[in-house]
């Protein structure tokens, strides 16, 4: 197993959360990025690298990507796990202009295979559909894209009734949680 250094990863950013311009952090932190078991992180992995060798900062992007941004691995799950399925001889990493690239073995496909057949899911979709988080975000988007519509183009009647509206649907919102 290879020495690990007390150093950060040089490509570490924190992005924003928001969702674009004029929706702030709506769904922000507390909501946002689901932590995953550990089973999930190992074969998202695997799942990626079957389609094209990456490394690890990369990978998490497109774990996020996937995922619609709901999913947000960190260094401290990606790294470990590919050290880890490296020391098992499923992936396989290698210098690459300074960054370390890793790459699928065919143990690591074969690990995929048996996974994917007891599960069917990406780790990236698992939960998500099914709880509702995705449709409720998505209707919120559409929501504000809606009244972002009448703030630019409506006559200030139909500006003053859309905010009426919202504060209806947030009240009634609201009371949802109160039940």
């Amino acid at each position: 197993m290879r020495q690990r250094t007390g150093k950060r990863h040089p490509h570490h950013h924190h992005h924003d959360r928001g969702f674009g311009p004029g929706f702030g952090s709506w769904f922000g932190p507390g909501m946002g990025g689901r932590r995953a078991r550990r089973g999930d992180v190992r074969t998202a992995v695997l799942r990626v690298l079957s389609e094209r060798p990456m490394h690890g900062y990369d990978l998490m992007n497109e774990l996020r990507e996937r995922s619609g941004g709901m999913w947000r691995p960190s260094p401290g799950s990606i790294y470990p796990t590919l050290q880890m399925l490296e020391d098992e001889g499923l992936v396989r990493g290698e210098e690459q202009e300074g960054k370390r690239v890793y790459e699928i073995t065919d143990a690591g496909r074969s690990e995929l295979q048996e996974r994917t057949d007891r599960s069917g899911a990406a780790p990236w979709e698992i939960g998500l559909e099914d709880d509702g988080f995705v449709q409720l975000r998505e209707a919120g988007f559409r929501l504000a894209a809606a009244a972002m519509q009448v703030a630019k183009t409506g006559s200030t009647e139909q500006r003053k009734h859309a905010a009426e509206v919202l504060a209806d649907a947030r009240r009634k919102i609201y009371a949802l949680l109160a039940e």
